[in-house]
């Protein structure tokens, strides 16, 4: 078995025009008919995070890992206000439409973490059947304000390094809660987390997406949205986390066909690169 991967690009339209929006695809080279799974990560994480993920879960899907606009290899807006979940509903849409079309399926597999997880669940919400089985990692309908805050405290932020292994202890402490990972997790985050700029290396992220934090004064409520679910559902909860409360993610087993699994030492979010996360994905998908 050979699992290949690559990247590509396609144009999303945004309200400032033409954007190009970049994705990996992780698949099986002897089954070229696989089901799709898309991978979509958190707020200021890019496509790469699935790596480990996606290689092994390629041995049953055709992985698709895109880079949000404003994060990865993907394009900046001009704009900051744009960013924010119509736009990133808009553009997995359009990457969608283009998947199905390519592939000739009409639905896919969704695993998401935090950020990511919210697109899954509104995409899922939506009329028609898009979303086959769910993975919201580490997120929920409600999102205390207190998580927000700590985010936006650091996410705006632009620090430079003078090179990879600085980059590595800075993520080492904003990044804590990603739990135990190794060192060679740590050096991937790191290396695959930031890019060249005119006096060093920087993050691979646009700084302005923290701009939407500003507004946000309270809890976020989408009991609305997860209520309009109704598509099987695991849920990862860190067992620490601040942003998925445990009273929230024990709510959610009311609602139909929904599992959740707990990883102890780790808050928000698990990066689904230990053998025992990746492990609990597969099995829900491939059940």
């Amino acid at each position: 078995m050979s699992i290949l991967h690559s990247q590509h690009r396609l144009d999303i339209q945004t309200p400032e025009g033409t954007r190009s929006m970049a994705y990996m695809q992780w698949h099986n080279s002897l089954h070229e008919q696989q089901p799709l799974l898309l991978c979509v990560h958190g707020l200021t994480r890019n496509s790469r995070d699935f790596d480990s993920l996606a290689e092994k879960l390629a041995e049953h899907y055709r992985v698709i890992c895109p880079d949000v606009l404003g994060r990865g290899d993907s394009d900046w807006l001009q704009q900051p206000a744009l960013y924010g979940y119509p736009l990133y509903i808009a553009q997995m849409q359009q990457l969608l439409a283009h998947l199905f079309a390519e592939h000739g399926v009409s639905a896919c597999d969704w695993v998401g973490t935090s950020m990511g997880g919210l697109i899954g669940m509104m995409l899922a919400a939506a009329p028609g059947d898009s979303i086959g089985k769910l993975v919201l990692n580490d997120v929920g309908p409600l999102i205390p304000y207190e998580a927000l805050a700590r985010i936006g405290q650091y996410v705006g932020k632009a620090p430079h390094f003078a090179h990879v292994g600085e980059a590595e202890q800075y993520l080492r402490q904003v990044a804590q809660a990603f739990g135990p990972l190794t060192d060679e997790q740590w050096a991937h985050l790191a290396l695959n987390g930031t890019e060249a700029c005119d006096d060093g290396l920087c993050l691979r992220y646009d700084p302005a997406i923290a701009d939407g934090f500003a507004a946000v004064t309270g809890d976020v409520d989408l009991s609305a949205v997860w209520t309009a679910v109704h598509c099987p559902v695991l849920v990862i909860r860190g067992a620490e986390s601040d942003l998925l409360l445990a009273e929230t993610a024990r709510s959610m087993l009311q609602h139909n066909d929904t599992q959740l699994i707990e990883f102890p030492g780790i808050g928000h979010a698990p990066m689904l690169m230990a053998r025992d996360q990746i492990t609990a994905v597969q099995n829900f998908l491939t059940r």
